[in-house]
């Protein structure tokens, strides 16, 4: 039986364009060390913990054997963790780990789905999706979300502009306001399980967003969105999904 590690690093958006390269990966045994909060999108994998809490950190410093024998009882590791870090990847040869290290970011020359697909098939990815899935419970769509927030000012549309498309919908179906963890909005839904965030927007009709991980989320769930994208290039980092629309 062979067990596979794979460490994927980074934010929401980040992990979910990942998730067809990282789901073409799966071996008999299959584990994922990611962000604490991408811990329960990884439903692919037999288990996944975050980076933290494995302990990845800890490793090169005098406390790190339980994170060298953990790392020894795997018989390929896959990771976008270290990609830039000569001196992490000199120590996994030391120790005798053996790591795969894969780039981080795109180029910039195909969606970032695609970029991180093309790197599985070149260390045995198996027919990678072009699509990143996230399996909800079936529900029916009876409303609107309206996610104005992103991770930096300059990936936000003007606030007006999510105002007007509110009033529009609200003519058709009811309107819900979201917000983050770290976001505050009045009145707004928060959820702060991605996976339980994501099965309540599997129930939207519509989700209207910037271009954020929660945009990547609700196409992954299958909600047609409409994604606002300012300072990035859509044609890395828009959405996929059966309806997407991105506005500029």
């Amino acid at each position: 039986m062979i067990r596979r590690l794979l460490i994927r690093p980074g934010a929401i958006g980040d992990f979910i364009v990942s998730l067809p390269a990282l789901e073409s990966l799966r071996a008999d045994y299959t584990e994922v060390w990611c962000a604490g909060p991408n811990v329960g999108l990884a439903r692919f994998a037999d288990s996944a913990r975050s980076i933290m809490a494995a302990g990845l950190d800890r490793l090169g410093l005098l406390n790190d054997q339980d994170v060298v024998e953990r790392l020894r009882g795997f018989d390929s590791i896959i990771s976008w963790y270290g990609t830039n870090r000569p001196e992490f990847q000199a120590l996994t040869r030391e120790l005798g780990l053996d790591f795969h290290f894969l780039p981080a970011l795109p180029d910039g020359r195909v969606h970032a789905i695609d970029f991180y697909n093309d790197q599985a098939r070149s260390v045995g990815g198996v027919a990678p999706s072009r699509f990143p899935v996230l399996k909800c419970p079936a529900a029916s769509r009876s409303f609107a979300v309206i996610h104005p927030f992103a991770s930096a000012v300059a990936k936000r549309a003007p606030m007006e502009w999510f105002q007007s498309v509110a009033d529009r919908l609200s003519r058709e179906m009811p309107v819900h306001w979201l917000c983050g963890p770290e976001e505050t909005l009045a009145g707004a839904v928060k959820i702060d399980d991605l996976y339980d965030l994501g099965c309540w927007l599997a129930k939207a009709r519509i989700f209207v967003g910037n271009d954020s991980g929660i945009s990547h989320l609700a196409a992954a769930v299958g909600t047609p969105v409409m994604a606002w994208f300012g300072s990035t290039d859509p044609r890395v980092w828009a959405p996929r999904g059966a309806a997407i629309h991105i506005s500029v």
